[in-house]
């Protein structure tokens, strides 16, 4: 169903979102090693994001 890809998609968004903002503020505590990672996990979510919105688009295409 598209509207479960849409869901997902907007669920790993949010995820890195936060994930960018706790690697911000690792940045800020001048935490680099923490930094990365949380920036490493934020790709992962936007990556994964993207897989979702992929998929709910070709479904929402083919469900007209």
């Amino acid at each position: 169903m598209p509207k479960e890809a849409h869901t997902k998609a907007a669920e790993h968004h949010e995820n890195a979102a936060k994930a960018h903002r706790t690697a911000a503020e690792h940045h800020g505590k001048n935490d680099p090693k923490a930094a990365h990672e949380h920036s490493t996990k934020a790709h992962e979510h936007s990556s994964t994001a993207h897989k979702h919105s992929d998929d709910a688009h070709k479904k929402s295409a083919t469900a007209k």
